[in-house]
């Protein structure tokens, strides 16, 4: 943990004002182009930019569209924040638009809570009151007519690549003109679509691109740290569904999503995957953004282990799927085999794949790697926090590393070293209480996919 709680203070004193400029929504033949101005007067200004590719799945004309500019505006205000934090400027004064006081709590819950994680590793003390004040000073986007219900049909589903968004793609019950939706594609996100049968015209491709101001910000030592991108997506895939007149948005976040790193505070690195911020946004979205559009999460009532063990039977994405935020930064997206996730990854999937089919995904047994020891330790939840990735929950990690060493005494194998450590020095736990086995119903799906997700999950 860094302590920036100096510089917080120190960086509000001189930059005092955030400026949400303008943003602008143009198109061309081949793409929609997302263009957003922000600035922090004395210091930078910021010109962040998205491209989404048109291909045959649009089916609104953006000119003189006044729901399309109205979330537009909206994708800018959950854009900011990534800009927002360098200095935390204590006003953010928004030109381009007007928000009523609903509105302006609504964004500074989900700045601040989507913070959280900002927050706690640079040891900055604030609170949901005092940290941000927001005023705006443009003209309200006034919509005039709503859009035809009876239009609206079928899934956009959000691809990111790892077990979940494969494990709803294989569940969801899809159809011809469904559509995946990638955020800055790698070539293993557009397999794991092709896998699951999409076409090239099905694929919607968005380019997100950051101001190379705020990355120079960033290595010359202003504040930084993790922002609620998943709000981000939110806003894309809404301003998409309404592009392409689909009705749902299917997420693929869990009910384990929903666990704090820091038990006894709300500080949640998966913040806006949360069951509360799903209903947030809904809610928001509808009142707000007036297209009748379904955004949920298709795994919801699911915890990591039950999601781990459907995904462990379909082979034909084994080799194919990444998780790692390490391994994606280089040319070749690959489990780098050393951090948080990589390592849950491996633990949660080993009660159904170790040891050759698991260790030939990750290239090397990470159970035998002594140098994960901290991190074994603090994803089982015997650390001082639960490390700040997208992972499970400790009664997950503790069922599942049990499951394996159980499996492996069954067959009289010798346990590797991580789970050998586990079982001197822990309780195991009682595998008859089965978790794989629960269902939560608090979740928005309608009747026909929970019944869809029950027969996947509690058939078995």
């Amino acid at each position: 943990m860094i302590d920036n709680s100096l510089k917080f203070l120190e960086l509000r004193k001189k930059y005092t004002e955030f400026i949400y400029e303008s943003y602008s929504l143009e198109e061309d033949e081949k793409n929609i182009f997302l263009e957003f101005k922000f600035s922090i007067p004395n210091l930078k200004t910021f010109t962040p930019k998205i491209k989404i590719k048109k291909k045959n799945y649009i089916r609104e004309v953006i000119k003189n569209n006044k729901i399309a500019e109205n979330i537009a505006f909206h994708v800018g205000l959950v854009e900011l924040i990534s800009y927002w934090k360098c200095t935390c400027s204590p006003k953010v004064l928004i030109k381009c638009g007007k928000l009523n006081n609903e509105q302006i709590q609504w964004f500074k819950k989900l700045y601040f809570y989507g913070l959280g994680e900002l927050f706690f590793t640079n040891n900055i003390e604030t609170n949901i009151n005092d940290f941000m004040n927001i005023e705006t000073f443009g003209e309200k986007i006034e919509i005039t007519y709503t859009p035809d219900v009876a239009q609206y049909n079928g899934y956009i589903v959000p691809i990111g690549g790892g077990k979940d968004s494969i494990v709803t793609l294989e569940n969801l019950p899809l159809k011809e003109d469904d559509c995946a939706l990638i955020i800055n594609p790698k070539q293993i996100t557009l397999n794991c679509a092709k896998i699951r049968g999409f076409k090239d015209n099905n694929i919607i491709e968005v380019e997100r691109e950051i101001d190379k101001n705020l990355i120079e910000l960033n290595s010359l030592g202003f504040i930084n740290g993790h922002t609620p991108f998943s709000s981000v997506l939110a806003f894309i895939s809404y301003f998409i569904a309404y592009l392409t007149k689909k009705k749902y948005i299917a997420l693929s976040n869990e009910n384990s999503a929903n666990e704090s790193n820091i038990d006894g505070e709300k500080i949640n690195h998966q913040y806006s995957k949360t069951y509360e911020f799903e209903n947030d946004f809904y809610n928001y979205a509808k009142k707000n953004l007036k297209v009748p559009v379904k955004y949920f999460s298709f795994l919801r009532p699911l915890n990591e282990l039950q999601i781990a063990k459907l995904f462990s039977k379909y082979e034909k994405y084994h080799k194919v799927f990444k998780s790692c935020n390490v391994g994606s930064k280089s040319t070749e997206w690959e489990w780098c085999g050393k951090c948080p996730k990589c390592l849950f990854v491996f633990i949660i999937l080993s009660p159904f794949l170790y040891k050759t089919k698991l260790v030939d995904i990750f290239k090397k047994d990470l159970f035998e790697d002594k140098e994960l020891l901290k991190t074994f330790i603090e994803l089982a939840g015997y650390g001082e926090t639960k490390p700040f990735e997208c992972v499970g929950t400790y009664e997950e990690v503790r069922f599942a590393i049990t499951s394996t060493i159980k499996n492996l005494e069954r067959k009289n194998e010798k346990l590797p070293y991580l789970l050998q450590f586990y079982k001197d020095k822990y309780e195991l736990s009682d595998l008859s209480l089965d978790i794989t086995k629960r269902y939560n119903d608090e979740n928005n799906l309608t009747d026909e996919l929970n019944n869809i997700l029950k027969e996947a999950v509690l058939s078995d």
